[in-house]
C-alpha cells in the first residue's frame, strides 16, 4: 500500500516544482492502475480519491483548477479511476464465484472419494489426488478403503479419459465397492460383482455412443489380512503396486492380468488371485498411470520403481506421499497429462503391549494425509 502513496506524494511534489511548461499531474493515474494489481475495489477507489485530491491541489497551487489543461487532467483522472474500481469490482465478483465453485468441487470429492482413514488396525495409510482438468478437485482416479471382520480390503482403479464421465464411472465403481466388500465375498466374487455393475451402467441409454463402447475401469482389488504377514491381490488391468521392504522396492506383477472392468468380455481373463509377502515394517505403494506416465521435457516417462527405491529411508506414509507428490509435479513441469493417484499403505510392527491385530478397528477421524496435489 506504501508504493502508491509514495508514488502520489513524490509526483505531486515533483510537478509543483516543475517548470511551468512541464505537466506530471498525468501520471498520478499510475497509482490506482498499481492498487488494482493487489488490492480490491474499496482500497483501488481510495487510491484513486487521492490521486485526485493531489492533482487538484497541483492545480491550486501551480495556476488555477478552472484551465482547460488542468480539468482535462482531471475529467481523464477520474474516469480512468472509476474505471480501473469497476474492473476491480468484477474481478471480486469473479473471484468469489470461483471459491463457491471450487467448494462445490470439494465437496463432492469428499463424497465420492471419501478420505482415507490415517489408520486401520495396524495399517499406516496416506493417499493424494491430482485432478489433469485444469482447476478440477476431483477426476477418473479412485480409491477405497472398507474394514472387514478379518482385515481390510482396498480398491484402486482408474477411468478411462477424464471429466464428468470419468467422475460419475468412479462414483459408481466406489459405490458399488463400498457395498459389497463389508460383505467380504471373494476377491473374484467382488471383482465380477463390480464388473456387472459397471457395464449395466455402460449400458444405460444415456450413456450410448463411441465413448460408451471405449469406456472401462482398470482397478487392482487388495486384501490384507490381520493374522497373515501376507497380501492378496487380484489385478484388473492395472499398474501393479510396489512393495517396499529391506531397502528394495519390487513390482507386485500378477501371473495373469484380469481385464479391466466394463468391458463387456464374457471371454475375457478374469485375472489371477495372488499372495505375496507383506511383513510388518513393509510399505506397499498404489498409483494410478498418470504417476509412471508423467514425462519430462525430454519425453521421458517417470522412473516411479527407481524413486522409491531410493527413497526407503522415507519416515512415515504421509512423507512418503508429499515426497512423491513433489518430484513428480517437479517432474513433469507442473503440468500433469492425466489425473493421478497414490496411496501408501505401511504396516506397522505390533508390539506385546498392543491388541492383536484381529481385535484392532479402523480409526474413523478423517485423514489428515489425504490432499489435493
Amino acid at each position: 500500500m506504501a508504493i502508491p502513496v509514495v508514488l502520489i506524494v513524490a509526483i505531486t511534489v515533483a510537478d509543483i516544482l516543475a517548470p511551468q511548461s512541464i505537466h506530471l499531474g498525468p501520471l498520478l493515474v499510475v497509482a490506482p492502475a498499481i492498487t488494482a494489481s493487489f488490492g480490491g475495489s474499496r482500497l483501488t477507489a481510495l487510491i484513486g480519491a487521492l490521486a485526485v485530491a493531489a492533482l487538484v491541489a497541483i492545480s491550486v497551487i501551480r495556476t488555477s483548477i478552472f484551465t482547460s489543461n488542468h480539468e482535462s487532467q482531471l475529467i481523464a483522472l477520474v474516469l480512468i479511476s472509476s474505471f480501473t474500481v469497476l474492473f476491480c469490482r468484477l474481478r471480486e465478483r469473479h473471484s468469489a464465484e470461483l471459491r463457491q465453485v471450487r467448494s462445490v468441487a470439494e465437496a463432492a470429492q469428499e463424497v465420492v472419494l471419501h478420505p482415507l482413514p490415517e489408520q486401520i488396525g495396524t495399517l499406516r495409510i496416506a493417499s493424494d489426488y491430482r485432478a489433469a482438468t485444469d482447476q478440477a478437485r476431483i477426476g477418473g482416479d479412485l480409491y477405497a478403503a472398507v474394514r472387514t471382520s478379518t482385515g481390510t480390503r482396498m480398491l484402486v482403479g482408474d477411468v478411462r479419459g477424464k471429466g464428468l464421465p470419468a467422475i460419475e464411472e468412479a462414483a459408481l465403481a466406489l459405490g458399488a465397492f463400498r457395498s459389497a466388500a463389508h460383505r467380504e465375498p471373494a476377491l473374484a466374487a467382488l471383482r465380477a460383482e463390480l464388473d456387472a455393475v459397471v457395464d449395466w451402467s455402460l449400458s444405460q441409454p444415456s450413456r450410448e455412443g463411441t465413448d460408451a463402447e471405449e469406456s472401462f475401469i482398470t482397478a487392482v482389488q487388495v486384501d490384507i489380512p490381520d493374522d497373515e504377514p501376507v497380501i492378496r491381490i487380484l489385478n484388473c488391468g492395472h499398474p501393479p503396486p510396489i512393495r517396499l521392504h529391506d531397502g528394495h522396492a519390487t513390482a507386485l506383477v500378477p501371473r495373469q492380468y484380469g481385464a479391466p472392468l466394463g468391458m463387456g468380455l464374457p471371454q475375457a481373463p478374469k485375472g489371477t488371485l495372488d499372495t505375496f509377502p507383506f511383513d510388518p515394517g513393509d510399505t506397499l505403494v498404489m498409483y494410478t498411470d498418470g504417476v509412471t506416465e508423467a514425462r519430462d521435457r525430454e519425453g521421458r516417462f517417470y522412473p516411479l520403481t527407481d524413486r522409491l527405491a531410493a527413497w526407503t529411508d522415507t519416515g512415515s506414509p504421509d512423507q512418503l506421499v508429499d515426497r512423491l507428490r513433489d518430484d513428480v509435479v517437479a517432474f513433469c513441469g507442473g503440468t500433469l497429462a492425466d489425473d493421478a493417484a497414490v496411496v501408501v499403505v505401511h504396516r506397522e510392527p505390533v508390539s506385546g503391549d498392543q491388541e492383536s491385530p484381529g481385535d484392532s478397528r479402523p480409526t474413523l477421524r478423517p485423514s489428515i494425509a489425504h490432499r489435493t496435489l
